[in-house]
């Protein structure tokens, strides 16, 4: 694609400016500082994997996923605003969600270690897992307050706060679950995700983008689970002090146990 064809696919931005102007939807900020973020980002991003796709270096592969590790916790951490300890929880749950599922691709052998193929993938692994520990702490926080009157309800029968905070958790994980299988359910009949896209554009085999499809679909379905329920065994008891009571973050953070 030449830069010329590149710079056309700004109508699609001035398209989607002049939607927001006529419905008056004040979002024209927004959207010229995403597509001017995006497009500096990921200019940085392609010089940078060039160069480390030329030496071909793990320090310089461990030094990428650490980079998306900690830009993908800040980001997620926003939803878990109050909570002391909240960015090195959902680092601990990301780096684990990581290691695992590259363990496996790399053990198996199903992957080649090289940087064209860990870190596309990794990216794609902790993009994920970022999205979905976003998505369950805003509902466990949701969810915490609208029901924690049932939460000091057991507690104050003698239930301890992990039988008190059960049914919050279980709803929070499936909320931070359902994008992700819903996208795997449409797979194929709805969508064809970026990796198979791309490798058909490239000119690969449809047979075999449709085999790394799959692998992709598969890590991040266990990634999806093993984020969502690493994080809510790391974040639960933050919602109790050390008298075992109830305490939102909104409503007095200072408070929370270690």
């Amino acid at each position: 694609m030449s830069l010329l064809a590149l710079s056309f696919t700004l109508g699609f931005v001035v398209l989607a400016l002049i939607l927001s102007l006529w419905q008056r939807l004040g979002m024209e900020k927004d959207m010229i500082v995403s597509t001017v973020r995006a497009t500096v980002q990921l200019l940085i991003v392609g010089y940078i994997l060039k160069v480390v796709f030329s030496i071909q270096g793990p320090a310089l592969i461990l030094a990428m996923i650490l980079l998306m590790l900690v830009v993908a916790t800040f980001n997620a951490a926003k939803r878990g605003r109050g909570m002391p300890g909240i960015h090195l929880r959902i680092l601990f749950a990301l780096t684990l969600t990581e290691a695992v599922t590259q363990a496996f691709l790399l053990l198996m052998r199903i992957v080649p270690p090289t940087p064209q193929y860990v870190i596309p993938i990794s990216g794609m692994i902790i993009g994920n897992a970022m999205v979905v520990a976003g998505l369950f702490l805003n509902r466990l926080r949701a969810e915490a307050e609208n029901r924690k009157e049932e939460i000091n309800l057991i507690l104050s029968l003698g239930g301890t706060p992990r039988q008190a905070i059960q049914p919050v958790l279980k709803t929070a994980v499936r909320a931070g679950m359902i994008p992700t299988i819903d996208s795997t359910k449409t797979t194929g009949l709805v969508q064809l995700p970026g990796m198979m896209t791309g490798q058909i554009i490239a000119g690969a085999d449809p047979i075999q983008a449709v085999r790394y499809q799959l692998l992709i679909l598969f890590a991040i379905l266990a990634s999806a689970a093993l984020t969502s329920m690493v994080l809510g065994f790391l974040t639960y008891p933050r919602l109790f002090n050390t008298y075992q009571q109830l305490v939102l973050p909104a409503q007095n953070s200072a408070k929370l146990g270690s």
